[in-house]
């Protein structure tokens, strides 16, 4: 059985947009294998999930992305939706925070939309990914080796990227990334 025992892992949303199942499967997923899951946001209070474009839950944050950084966790997950990587990407400090984990060689699991977040890191040039299929054109002009795959898990480089295309690819996409985040 894999486990997350000792790990803490961030979890990096906007106040607004995250899509609410893509926060919170992986983060049952954490916590299911025994890992601690901090929601760390770009400002303090509660963030606002949806559901596509319907309002969802309300999630209390656990850290502002300025009064943290990457030494505090051992890994990162960027949730998608449309709304959540498109905010983070406008925020220097967010795009710092999400970028720090490369460059610490710690691993990173991005779903859907989230890397948005990763071309304006600059961090996927050379690595293999999949994404929403709308990304594909940003991530191949980024210098990303893009693939329309339930899951890519890419070990080039210091540290892991898993990726994942959408909801439905949830199940694969947590497994992936608690295999991933127990073996770094």
């Amino acid at each position: 059985m894999v486990t997350l025992q000792g790990k803490t892992i961030a979890f990096l949303a906007a106040p607004e947009g995250v899509e609410q199942v893509e926060l919170t499967g992986p983060w049952q997923a954490v916590q299911e294998a025994g890992g601690t899951p901090r929601l760390v946001s770009t400002r303090s209070g509660s963030i606002q999930a949806f559901h596509h474009l319907d309002r969802g839950d309300t999630f209390k944050i656990d850290a502002v992305v300025c009064e943290t950084s990457a030494a505090d966790y051992d890994a990162l997950v960027l949730p998608g939706g449309v709304a959540n990587p498109d905010a983070l990407r406008l925020d220097t400090e967010a795009v710092a925070f999400a970028k720090s984990f490369f460059n610490s060689g710690k691993p990173v699991a991005a779903i859907c939309h989230a890397p948005w977040m990763l071309i304006e890191a600059d961090v996927v040039r050379g690595r293999s990914l999949t994404s929403w299929p709308s990304l594909r054109t940003d991530l191949v002009n980024a210098g990303a080796h893009w693939a329309d795959k339930q899951v890519q898990v890419c070990t080039d480089g210091p540290n892991v990227l898993v990726s994942s295309r959408k909801p439905d690819d949830l199940p694969a996409f947590n497994e992936a990334l608690v295999t991933a985040f127990a073996t770094t």
